[in-house]
């Protein structure tokens, strides 16, 4: 019954070839492994009727197939989910949302499914991303952000299973003095948080915080958004608590956070989604780049499980993809030309 990890494997039976395939991708997703996917004849004809801890069903219509239903329960006691909606064309908002109906089902029935990092392997972060033996210094053309000053701009750091790694990789190739603020929403377990904030501020330059209720993103912050509790950037431009749980399987959840900070920083919010199970982020993608937001992502290689970072990809609103260092590298690029744009702007306007 069970797959790699003693991870539960799915069946999948359907009389539409593209649903099936379809189906097989979502479970995939989310570190699944399919024993069976086939029509109901295969099925029926099967040699050896598969070990699967989960069925999946959909029919176009149930009445051509009226063995099947008695042939499965003759032949195992696992669960089994008749009538799931079809799915919609992948890329679009509608089938992230089918892939996130489909995935509660499946954690209904068989539990937590995503895979988090534990604290070793966060503990060991040191060991295996050592900090740079010399960090970049800051180009000539950004002037240094005045320490305390509030950050203009902010870039969401959104990532799951292998995301502290990424991160920690990412925030180790970044000069000081960068005028921008990051916040961080990392789905992990809420034990292990003080950690991950202990084991990255270890770097000299963009040490991780908690949020605090009405505290205001500075430059160089690297802000760890909580993950019990949703919050959200107030009018005045202040992290505010809410007393409801985020939305979503996992906390925090990254579309949320997306929207919750687009909504003050409109274009000057923008996101990198790094390693991780699932879509979370794909969602709010769209919207994001609807306000000029850059979004970017890491490239699969690179990545833990590259779920996540691919899904955002899929939606055609990502604009570049890269290990953690070109992402940094990028970003101090990005920056560098900002600066140039705007010290050209004042010059003409002289």
């Amino acid at each position: 019954m069970a797959g790699q990890c003693g991870r539960p494997r799915v069946g999948i039976v359907s009389d539409i070839v593209l649903q099936r395939h379809r189906l097989q991708a979502a479970t995939a997703k989310v570190g699944l492994d399919v024993c069976f996917s086939g029509d109901p004849e295969r099925l029926l004809g099967y040699p050896e009727f598969p070990a699967a801890g989960l069925w999946l069903v959909t029919l176009e219509d149930e009445a051509d197939h009226p063995a099947l239903f008695d042939h499965l329960l003759e032949n195992t006691d696992a669960p089994v989910l008749f009538g799931l909606d079809p799915a919609p064309k992948p890329g679009g908002t509608d089938y992230f949302r089918w892939e996130r109906r489909l995935l509660s089902k499946l954690e209904d029935q068989l539990g937590d499914l995503e895979e988090l990092d534990s604290e070793a392997s966060i503990e060991q972060l040191d060991v295996q991303v050592p900090a740079t033996a010399t960090p970049p210094t800051l180009p000539h053309w950004i002037t240094p952000a005045t320490p305390g000053s509030v950050a203009e701009e902010i870039w969401i750091l959104g990532a799951s299973l292998g995301g502290p790694s990424a991160v920690k990789s990412f925030l180790d190739h970044l000069p000081p003095g960068l005028p921008v603020g990051f916040i961080y929403a990392q789905h992990i377990d809420n034990n292990f948080t003080e950690v991950l904030t202990r084991v990255l501020g270890r770097h000299s330059h963009y040490a991780l915080k908690r949020a605090n209720e009405g505290y205001r993103v500075q430059n160089g912050d690297v802000v760890l958004m909580p993950v019990d509790h949703e919050w959200r950037v107030d009018a005045a431009g202040a992290l505010t608590e809410l007393s409801s749980p985020w939305p979503g399987p996992y906390g925090p959840s990254i579309d949320q956070v997306l929207l919750n900070v687009a909504d003050h920083y409109g274009a000057r919010c923008h996101a990198i989604l790094f390693s991780g199970m699932g879509n979370d982020g794909a969602i709010a993608a769209p919207m994001l780049r609807a306000y000029g937001s850059r979004i970017w992502v890491q490239e699969h290689t690179s990545c833990g499980n590259s779920s996540m970072p691919d899904s955002v990809a899929a939606t055609g609103c990502s604009t570049l993809s890269g290990t953690p260092e070109e992402l940094a590298r990028e970003l101090i690029k990005t920056i560098e030309e900002s600066c140039l744009l705007k010290g050209r702007h004042k010059r003409d306007s002289a």
